[in-house]
């Protein structure tokens, strides 16, 4: 591929960074994932939240925000942008009423993305989404490893007699052999609980469970690299609730929780993912309505970048 036919992101000395096109680090919009070895999807829901709502908004704002991202990786070095054909492809079209009917919508807009060779990295949205992306993920790939970070388990059975919720995603993606047990992590789990063996049931399944306060006041680096080579050539999928973060980092989402990780280790742990075989990402929960400065999507919008710079096939400068 020539470097003609790769996207840039539009620099700051090109427009002013208020000012341009309002997609993801202002790159090209694309109608289709025709061509493209990534791209990112919005899912504007909240329908499945039960507490605080707003996620709605989560992909605009975490794309405002995300205007002053340049295109190359101070520290790692990763240049996306110069191996990679990236586009913002939109918002998936949910039904804002029937959330039954948006899970529906949502793994029908997959199933169109993933008939092409494409990575697919999505703004959220409540952490539902995240049960019919893996949906179609599995169609393409099988069941797949799961990196979780998040505060919360999300394997509910029934949320309010409802069994499709954003606390359920992770009991229905088991159930329905959409993720390899053996290959699960779940990482950042805390707060109070129903019982004293909520997260159990998980371990219980075969999932690895890594509870926040195991994390307190470490770097999460060796966390990740123990996890890497359990994983393979595994196809992977990283999912990352941003209320995994304590709340003096991002208040703005609908269910948070004290005694969280920081920014830093959130950042550790998504480096770490590098050399995975991942399959898809998302970040989920931001809720601006609750994020005043707009930092906790600053924050998002970051931890994206953070993504899209460990996909496989990123190159990195290290010749420089």
């Amino acid at each position: 591929m020539s470097n003609s036919d790769l996207f840039q992101p539009l620099g700051g000395n090109e427009m002013p960074r208020f000012a341009g096109p309002g997609t993801m680090m202002r790159l090209p919009a694309a109608l289709d994932a025709v061509g493209l070895d990534a791209c990112f999807i919005g899912i504007p829901l909240d329908v499945g939240t039960s507490n605080r709502p707003g996620t709605r908004f989560g992909p605009k704002q975490i794309r405002a925000e995300s205007v002053m991202l340049r295109p190359y990786h101070m520290w790692t070095r990763a240049a996306p942008f110069e191996s990679l054909r990236i586009a913002d492809i939109g918002d998936v079209p949910i039904n804002t009423f029937d959330l039954k009917d948006a899970v529906r919508r949502i793994e029908a807009f997959y199933d169109n993305v993933l008939t092409h060779q494409v990575i697919p990295i999505t703004l959220g949205g409540d952490h539902t989404l995240t049960l019919p992306v893996l949906r179609s993920i599995a169609k393409k790939h099988g069941p797949v490893g799961l990196v979780h970070i998040d505060a919360h388990a999300d394997i509910n059975d029934r949320m309010f007699g409802e069994s499709i919720a954003h606390g359920t995603p992770f009991r229905r993606a088991l159930e329905e052999g959409l993720i390899d047990p053996n290959h699960t992590f779940q990482i950042g789990l805390r707060g109070t609980g129903y019982t004293a063996e909520d997260f159990d049931w998980a371990r219980k399944k075969g999932f690895e469970v890594t509870q926040a306060e195991e994390l307190w006041h470490k770097s999460a680096t060796p966390l990740i690299d123990s996890i890497r080579p359990k994983m393979g050539n595994f196809p992977v999928y990283l999912t990352f609730d941003i209320d995994s973060l304590d709340p003096a980092y991002a208040p703005g989402t609908g269910t948070p929780e004290i005694g969280g990780l920081t920014s830093i280790q959130a950042i550790e742990l998504i480096r770490g993912c590098r050399g995975m075989n991942l399959v898809g990402c998302d970040l989920v929960e931001v809720s601006p309505p609750y994020d005043l400065q707009g930092n906790t999507a600053l924050l998002a919008a970051n931890l994206i970048f953070e993504m899209l710079c460990v996909l496989p096939g990123v190159s990195f400068r290290m010749d420089d």
